[in-house]
């Protein structure tokens, strides 16, 4: 083992590999759950790097980028609104995870055997199949993953799209793993599993011949993606697509996808996004006669309806034609230009904000969110060409200062404080 400290960082080449579930046993393994790096957040210039990657090749075969303005700023959106919750508190996948080895484990296996290392990599990812098919036939936890499926188009900033509270139904299908795989081990293959499925969310990267056979592909996930009638509920895998074959829910790709969910929300407002499937659960619900036609509504796949099979019907699934116009902003070029700097501004500070996030008080932590959530919310709005888009940015700038002046945060640029003072 190397020393704990020199684990921390994080080598180009590892960065690479860890993005494809490449690192071996020796270079992963930890003792202790506090030792084992936080490679999502040490990942991120891998992701940018990668995005603009797919951005030249998709421009130097097809002459035009890979998706829209648009849409991929509500997804990288939807991606800080899901790591958020990590500035106060340890994600409840690791906290039950770790409560249940405590109290009721029934072996320890060893944290540094590589027997121990590739047994957890196929029992993560075989829980994964479990939650995500799960996550698409049970509505309460569609509610969450739907965020991942409203993307109309398909690329590398689709993977950051991630619901908020999908994580409270997901650990769920990890806790077995609890009575006998240590929380350290566990923590690697959480995070590299996730990390896997980045690179095939894209459309530059066709057939992968053998390796169609075993792995999760951009083939097969653009499938998942699809709302086409023969991609619903098809190809569940996370790392290996071994698992969708044995339970019968593969669909190799064939006509042309249209990506989404099946009734479009037409909207880029990151909250909406977000929760406007469990207001449609609420209303449901209330409106459903019968309290076991109630319980369904909640439980039963998202396509049921009183007399329907638990996931519904095929036919009940609109058409695609090939021909459907994704929903685009209507503002001007220049609203999206000012909203992409905005948020290039706030990515800045969203990193700065988890890299100090030690040294800062909780009421600066929790002022910091609130302003992130503004600005989220206002690039939304101004995308949506919403009617009070000019007052809440207006609002967002004076909060900014506010938050300048009292110390709760910083320029990036120190020869702009004069400026912020005047």
């Amino acid at each position: 083992m190397k020393n704990p400290e020199a684990q921390q960082d994080v080598s180009v080449s590892q960065g690479i590999r860890i993005m494809f579930y490449m690192m071996k046993p020796n270079e992963t393994s930890f003792r202790t759950l506090e030792e084992v790096p936080d490679y999502v957040k040490k990942a991120t210039p891998f992701f940018i790097s990668l995005m603009l990657l797919e951005l030249a090749v998709s421009w130097i075969r097809k002459g035009k980028p890979p998706g829209r303005v648009d849409d991929s700023l509500t997804s990288m959106s939807a991606g800080i609104l899901s790591r958020l919750p990590r500035l106060f508190s340890r994600s409840i996948e690791l906290t039950s995870y770790v409560y249940i080895w405590e109290n009721y484990r029934l072996i320890g296996l060893p944290w540094d055997s590589p027997w121990t290392w590739y047994l957890t990599f196929l029992a993560v990812d075989f829980g994964y199949y479990w939650f995500h098919r799960m996550a698409h036939e049970v509505n309460i936890m569609w509610a969450g993953h739907q965020t991942h499926h409203s993307s109309e188009d398909y690329n590398l900033s689709t993977a950051l799209r991630q619901s908020v509270f999908q994580v409270y139904t997901s650990w769920i299908f990890y806790s077995p793993l609890a009575l006998f795989i240590p929380p350290s081990v566990y923590a690697v293959h959480l995070q590299f599993n996730l990390l896997y499925q980045f690179w095939i969310h894209t459309e530059v990267i066709g057939n992968l011949g053998p390796l169609e056979l075993i792995l999760n592909t951009p083939s097969h996930h653009r499938v998942h993606h699809g709302r086409n009638r023969y991609c619903i509920d098809k190809n569940y895998a996370g790392t290996l697509i071994i698992w969708d074959r044995i339970f019968g829910t593969f669909e190799a790709e064939s006509e042309k996808v249209v990506y989404g969910l099946t009734h479009p929300i037409n909207t880029f407002e990151p909250f909406k996004v977000q929760f406007h499937y469990l207001i449609y659960i609420w209303t449901t619900f209330w409106a459903t006669p019968g309290f076991f036609n109630k319980f369904s509504v909640i439980f039963k796949g998202p396509g049921w309806s009183p007399g329907k099979p638990r996931l519904g019907l095929s036919e009940d699934i609109p058409e695609v034609t090939g021909k459907e116009v994704p929903f685009s902003s209507l503002a001007s070029q220049l609203i999206k230009i000012y909203a992409v700097v905005q948020f290039a501004l706030l990515l800045a500070f969203y990193e700065d904000t988890f890299a100090d996030k030690a040294a800062l008080s909780q009421v600066t932590l929790l002022l910091r969110v609130c302003f992130i959530l503004l600005t989220l919310t206002s690039i939304g709005l101004l995308l949506d060409q919403r009617p009070k888009a000019a007052l809440v940015e207006t609002l967002r700038c004076l909060v900014f200062l506010t938050l300048w002046r009292f110390g709760h945060l910083k320029p990036f640029i120190p020869s702009l404080s004069l400026a912020f003072e005047l």
